[in-house]
Order: C-alpha cells, then sequence, then structure tokens
C-alpha cells in the first residue's frame, strides 16, 4: 500500500488474525463424528459460539484497519478506532457495507479497490485464485484469495457437504463453466479435503454430461437448480431417465431452490434424489454460508444452516437497515470470521429470511433460515406499488400441473401508461389455453396479490437455461 500504517505494523495484525483463526480451527482434517464433521463446533453452546465470535472479532478490526485502505478510511470517517468494535454486541455501531460502496471503490482505485486485505506481498507470496462478481449492475468486483483461505474455504465446505450428506464412496459431478465464480470451486476444493472424486463437468453441453452420468455413475451433482431441471429434460430426450440413474444428491446453489416448494418437488421428482442447498456470496461468504442437513426437509417445514463460528448472521430491516427483533423477516448481514483475504465486516448480502437459533433436531446449534432464502433484495419486482420476488411467481406456475420447466416475466407499459406483468409459460395444451392461463392466473392473485397476463407457449419455445436462470424482462418505460 502506498500510504497508511508500517509494514511492521501491518504483519503484527495479520499474524494475530491469523492465529486466532487457528486457535479456533478444530477437527480440521477429517469427519470427527458421522453426523457432524467438527461436532465440538457444530453443537457446542450458543454461549460458546458467541465467546469464539467475540474472540475473532476482538482480533478482526485491527487487522482490517492495519490492512485495507477501504476499511481504514472508513473507520476514521466514522469517528471510530478498532477498539470500538470489540464483540457482537458492538456491530451496530457500524453501518453495513453494501456492494455500492464497494463498486465506487473499485472504480476509484482500479483494477482490485481496497476493500480486501490482499496485498501484492501476499498475492506472490501465496496467492491462490482471482474470483469477480458478474457485473451486472456495475464494474465487477474483483477478489483475490490466498491458499490460506483456500484451506479454510475447503474446511468450511466440508463440513457443509458433510452435513448434506456427501461422503467416502461419493463421487461428484461438478457442472459449471469454471470461470471466476466461487460456487464450484470451493466445492471443489473441500471435495479434494475429503478425499471424493470429481468428475470436472465444465466445457460440456447438456449431451455430453447426460452421457457422463450414464457412463461413470457419479452420485452427486453440483449446478443451479435451473439447470438441474435442464439437465434431467436433456437427460430424458435421450431416452434416458434420471431417476433412474446413480445420482442420489442434488446440491444446487446459485438461485433459490430449497425454499420453493413446486420446485424442490420437481427436482426431487425428476432426479429421484435428496435436493440439498449450498448458499454464499463472493464478497463475504466465499465459502459455504448457508447449507442443508438431514432435517432441512420435514414436516415442520424448510430450514438452512448457517455457520456461526466462522461467520456472524445478522438480519435487518430493508428500509432502516436495523436489526430485526427475533422471528421476523429481514436480509441477511454476513462478517466474515473465516478469511486471510476478505474478512467484511457487516456487508450486506440481502437474501430475505427468518432465523431460528433453537437447536436442531440434526445436532446443529447454529442458527437456522426457515423458509431457507426465497429472494434477494437485489430481485425485488415492484409493480403498480405491489411487491415480489420472481420465486413467488416461480412457486404459483409450477403449481399448475402440465406447466414447463422454463418461464419468463416481462414487465412493460400499456399506452396509457399503466404498469403490467405477462408470465409467458409453456404447456402441452397450448392451442386451448384458456383454462391454463385462468389456473396460473388465479396462483398469481393469491401468493402475489397481482393481477397479470398469461400467455400459455408451446414446449420449446423458451430458450432453455443454462446455470444462472434470468427470467424477468423488464422493458417499462422510466
Amino acid at each position: 500500500m502506498a500510504s497508511g500504517p508500517s509494514h511492521a505494523r501491518r504483519q503484527e495484525t495479520r499474524a494475530r488474525w491469523l492465529g486466532t483463526l487457528a486457535k479456533h480451527r478444530r477437527e480440521f482434517s477429517a469427519p470427527a463424528h458421522a453426523r457432524h464433521w467438527a461436532p465440538s463446533l457444530e453443537t457446542c453452546s450458543r454461549d460458546e459460539l458467541r465467546s469464539i465470535q467475540n474472540d475473532k472479532l476482538s482480533a478482526l478490526t485491527p487487522f482490517l484497519y492495519e490492512n485495507s485502505d477501504f476499511y481504514r478510511r472508513r473507520f476514521d470517517r466514522l469517528g471510530l478506532v478498532p477498539s470500538d468494535i470489540q464483540s457482537v454486541d458492538d456491530l451496530s455501531k457500524w453501518p453495513l457495507v453494501d456492494k455500492t460502496e464497494m463498486m465506487a471503490d473499485a472504480a476509484e482505485h482500479p483494477p482490485y479497490g481496497t476493500y480486501t486485505t490482499m496485498t501484492e506481498e501476499v498475492w506472490a507470496d501465496r496467492g491462490w485464485m482471482m474470483f469477480s462478481s458478474s457485473g451486472s449492475t456495475g464494474a465487477p468486483r474483483v477478489f483475490r484469495y490466498s491458499q490460506i483461505d483456500r484451506e479454510y474455504w475447503a474446511w468450511a465446505n466440508a463440513r457443509a457437504l458433510h452435513s448434506m450428506g456427501v461422503a467416502r464412496g461419493d463421487s461428484v459431478l461438478a457442472i459449471a463453466g469454471f470461470g471466476p465464480h466461487v460456487f464450484v470451486w470451493g466445492m471443489v476444493a473441500a471435495l479434494f479435503h475429503m478425499g471424493i472424486p470429481v468428475l470436472p463437468g465444465g466445457g460440456m453441453d447438456a449431451r455430453a454430461r447426460a452421457n457422463v452420468i450414464a457412463r461413470f455413475a457419479p452420485t452427486v451433482i453440483a449446478c443451479t437448480p435451473s439447470y438441474a431441471l435442464y439437465l434431467g429434460r436433456a437427460m430424458q430426450g435421450l431416452g434416458l431417465d434420471p431417476a433412474a440413474s446413480a445420482v442420489r444428491t442434488v446440491i444446487v446453489g446459485g438461485e433459490p431452490a430449497l425454499g420453493i416448494e413446486a420446485t424442490r418437488q420437481r427436482l426431487a421428482t425428476l432426479w429421484g434424489a435428496r435436493i440439498v442447498e449450498f448458499y454464499g456470496c463472493t464478497e463475504a461468504s466465499p465459502h459455504c454460508g448457508g447449507y442443508s442437513c438431514a432435517e432441512s426437509v420435514n414436516g415442520r417445514g424448510v430450514s438452512s444452516h448457517l455457520m456461526d463460528d466462522v461467520q456472524i448472521w445478522e438480519l435487518v430491516d430493508p428500509e432502516t437497515r436495523t436489526p430485526v427483533t427475533a422471528g421476523r423477516r429481514g436480509l441477511t448481514v454476513c462478517t466474515n470470521l473465516n478469511s486471510e483475504s476478505s474478512p467484511q465486516l457487516r456487508f450486506l448480502v440481502g437474501d430475505y429470511t427468518t432465523f431460528d437459533e433453537a437447536a436442531c433436531a440434526c445436532g446443529r446449534t447454529h442458527v437456522r433460515a426457515l423458509g431457507a432464502f426465497t429472494g434477494r433484495a437485489d430481485d425485488l419486482i415492484v409493480l403498480r406499488g405491489i411487491k415480489m420476488f420472481p420465486s413467488q411467481v416461480e412457486q404459483a406456475v409450477r403449481t399448475v400441473p402440465g406447466v414447463g420447466d422454463e418461464f419468463e416475466i416481462v414487465l412493460s407499459t400499456r399506452a396509457d401508461g399503466l404498469d403490467v406483468m405477462t408470465v409467458r409459460v409453456e404447456h402441452p395444451t397450448h392451442a386451448a389455453p384458456a383454462s391454463v392461463a385462468e389456473r396460473i392466473a388465479g396462483e398469481l392473485r393469491t401468493r402475489c396479490e397481482v393481477r397479470a397476463d398469461v400467455e400459455v407457449l408451446r414446449p420449446d419455445t423458451l430458450a432453455k437455461t443454462e446455470f444462472k436462470a434470468k427470467r424477468v424482462r423488464d422493458e417499462r418505460k422510466v
């Protein structure tokens, strides 16, 4: 860095931070229990979890101050010093960090920005890999991670995969383009750590991947829920039955799925497999944040665990950005306590959910997201004052029998200036679509409280989704 603390001071706070991480790294190399990789952490008391969080925070804030220009400027601007934030109770002093701040920092300090604690010295000495955000709403934010990060990612992700039931004897087809995105890279690092073989599924079309499943019989596939549907239908088109394949677990990430009952059921039926979810973000939770356990789907509903010993998760009100009371719905906020290079402090991840700190039937004591994660604030649709998420439309569409996997939400403005929504779906009875359209429109009124037009198309009209789905086309006049 060009200015700021001395090299010795930066090294001192980095050494303290890394030492604190190492102190709380337990049961690292292999699972210590059939149900829990790290039972001393995953089933410990809430008081012990809070003690771990506080110990890490007390080392984190000086590390951020001394090693990130972004954080040092922010501390100084707010009139705070690192000793002001030493415990979870102190976090309210620190306003949320959101991606717009990071985008501005990256634009002002290209090419990497100053919001991470990666330095050129560390990158040259033990750099691992560079990832980036999609850049769909601005300049991509770049994150460089070290080999130390890779080790901690592998450990956290292995704990999550173990919770999902992935174990020795499995083989995993990892389906992704293997671009600069964290989901599959972090999962593959964990699978290597676990000693579980990986079939890399990048650089193939659906036919090739279907043949890999038929020929090499992986027991697990990992991809987005949209692609799992697409791949399963592609197999059927080749005369293969996904439910008769060796696949017994489908790991989905990148889009909501577990909390959308109709989508989860459709995937489970198509593959004859258990559907589990992997939740995180590039900025503050590049390893697993939320993950499934054996009790994630039961008679009481759906939930996802969060990993309290390596992250602090909060929920805030979407308007005031202040913490919500227990049991209330809010937006996710993450403080990452498991990274050398990106230990962000109160980053607004921005997914809606409700938290429950009661112990799970699986034995884990970490907080759970009830209903999993069903909508990101960035994806919110506002139509004539009514707010809804694409996931609500998805649930409505997929409740109607016979509707295809693909759908599209088109927002437009009529000649009289009224904003309207049209939902386009595929159905075999497209030639006489009135009853299908009426049923879907009724579901939309019930679930989204909005009147919408429904266009029923012949099968295979809409573009097939590969990887992350883009369901909304906004053509409204501003």
